[in-house]
């Protein structure tokens, strides 16, 4: 039960961490990751907040998904679309409210540092099998569809997004391609010692090594 527990923080701590990695990213106006873009296209667009967008392409992309899969209707993918619209809200227009950033030393500290949180809170989330991001569900089912591996299949779709979010006016620039060249990398990084780290607290609960899926 304990186990459990942690794991679940684990989770929580890596959507608040990818959240505010997010924001950071957005707010640094340097360039954002495709689909951050693409929200923040269809805020300045159509209004409504970039949390809310996330919402709604959540819960479309959850029905798109089980129709291309051929599946049922992943309820518990609500879960991560909820919560992740709630928090980049929650920086946006609570926590950085009115924040604006003139100095580029400072907007690169942010990108720079934004894509590192963004990394920690992607190994974090990943020691749980909660709930599954429908983004990274579409991944799968591009490559179900196409029989494509999983990196050109992740990099169909990521096109896809970046070329909605350049019609759209989103923020793309130079730390778009630092997001996209650098992600992968960061978090390979962190993943291993974030890893190290639940089991070691898996362990200390349960007073005894546990096996807990990754």
């Amino acid at each position: 039960m304990k186990n459990r527990l942690i794991i679940a923080i684990f989770y929580l701590v890596g959507l608040t961490f990818l959240s505010l990695g997010i924001s950071l990213i957005i707010l640094a106006d340097l360039g954002a990751g495709a689909w951050d873009a693409m929200y923040v296209g269809l805020n300045e667009h159509f209004g409504l907040s970039i949390g809310t967008w996330i919402f709604i392409i959540g819960i479309l992309l959850i029905f798109i998904n089980a129709l291309l899969l051929k599946e049922r209707i992943d309820v518990s993918a609500v879960i991560p679309v909820v919560t992740i619209g709630f928090l980049i809200d929650f920086w946006l227009l609570f926590v950085f409210d009115d924040f604006q950033v003139l100095v580029l030393a400072i907007q690169v500290a942010m990108l720079v540092g934004g894509v590192a949180i963004i990394a920690v809170g992607i190994a974090c989330y990943l020691q749980s099998k909660i709930a599954r991001n429908p983004m990274d569900t579409l991944m799968i089912a591009i490559q179900t569809i196409t029989g494509k591996s999983m990196a050109v299949s992740k990099t169909m779709m990521e096109l896809g997004v970046l070329i909605i979010a350049f019609i759209l006016g989103g923020p793309i620039g130079f730390g778009t391609i630092f997001v996209t060249l650098l992600i992968g990398p960061m978090i390979q990084l962190f993943y291993s010692p974030v890893t190290k780290l639940r089991h070691r607290l898996c362990e200390d609960a349960d007073r005894g090594p546990v096996k807990v899926n990754s």
